[in-house]
């Protein structure tokens, strides 16, 4: 404990000395969720044309990476900000803390769903989380209905659904230290996998195991992984018709010319079947804050209050045009005044 107190004060310090020095930095800088960042980045525009504040710096790094270089420490060498289309881990609370990092501001914006997109040059299919399973995990049960598990053997996706066309597993999508890739696994691949009662019961019995078999992506070519760049996803798509993707909502509402959305389990991914909760795999989306950075680094609280305003976040604001699912009113309305207040993360 007292090693924590000494390591945030020195930070502290480092942060304060910084500042006043001649090469403080005078910008916000924002880092994380592939998927947030073009919210992050619309908020950050209008912010710098519209206050006399300059316009933040918003990098895509991925959720776990944000995370990972905004837990390194206090000071302007450190991102104020980071985006994370998933929650913040424990581990990740525990590592911010160890380096200095003990007060964090966690602001919910909305939420998203994760689409299976394919250039609409090809048919519009219909997956159930099952199938999404059986053509993307690692090991699978075995297909001569033994309750076994045997390496993923399905090459097409007939192989894994007769009704599914007849061509080759390809699906582009993030790396593992994306929030998009975290929720996908979770929220497809572990829904999918729970449907066979013998690995359903494992859950019971042997939890680590259950997880390692629900949350592992096959490595042997079916999955792709095409870096935090969804754009450059969407690019390949339009390129391969045979292929499919995984993003999140906004990128496929943005580019609806191009791609479609598969339905999942018999729901198309829309701004209502998601706002509603009836398309199965969708998410929250957040940003955190280092509050010791506020009163230091320029603008802080005012980007703050430009997000969670209703002409950005609201039901009829300009995130909302970019594809953002938003909160209720009444979640809204809590979460902008604990935001207003700076109030600390409790897990």
């Amino acid at each position: 404990m007292k090693k924590t107190v000494l390591n945030m004060t020195l930070a502290i310090a480092t942060l304060a000395c910084a500042h006043t020095a001649s090469a403080a930095r005078d910008y916000i800088s924002v880092v994380g969720s592939s998927t947030v960042y073009p919210f992050a980045t619309v908020v950050a525009e209008r912010f710098g044309k519209g206050s006399a504040f300059k316009t933040p710096k918003v990098e895509s790094t991925g959720s776990g990476g944000g995370l990972k270089l905004f837990c390194q420490g206090l000071g302007t060498q450190h991102p104020d900000i980071t985006n994370s289309s998933r929650r913040i881990k424990a581990s990740e609370v525990k590592m911010c803390a160890s380096n200095g990092v003990a007060e964090i501001v966690e602001v919910l914006i909305g939420y998203d769903g994760i689409v299976l997109a394919n250039s609409k040059k090809s048919q519009l299919i219909n997956l159930s989380r099952k199938d999404i399973f059986l053509a993307l995990a690692k090991h699978v049960p075995n297909p001569d209905g033994s309750e076994t598990l045997v390496e993923n053997p399905y090459q097409t996706w007939a192989d894994v659904n007769p009704v599914l066309p007849a061509i080759d597993i390809e699906v582009l999508g993030p790396p593992p230290t994306s929030g998009t890739r975290d929720a996908f696994v979770e929220l497809a691949l572990e829904g999918g996998c729970k449907k066979f009662g013998f690995i359903k019961a494992m859950k019971k019995s042997d939890k680590s195991a259950y997880k390692a078999l629900c949350h592992s992506v096959r490595e042997d070519g079916p999955y792709i992984e095409a870096g935090e760049n969804d754009n450059l996803i969407v690019q390949k798509l339009n390129a391969n018709p045979a292929a499919f993707g995984v993003f999140g909502f906004s990128f496929l509402d943005q580019n609806a010319d191009k791609v479609q959305g598969s339905k999942i389990d018999g729901n198309l991914p829309t701004f209502d079947s998601i706002s509603d909760g009836s398309y199965p795999v969708s998410r929250p989306l957040y940003f955190y804050v280092k509050k010791a950075h506020v009163n230091v680094i320029p603008g802080i609280a005012e980007y703050l209050a430009e997000f969670t305003h209703e002409k950005s976040w609201g039901e009829e604001g300009y995130l909302a045009d970019k594809g953002m699912i938003p909160l209720g009113d009444e979640e809204r309305k809590q979460m902008g005044m604990d935001v207003k207040g700076l109030k600390n993360l409790s897990m």
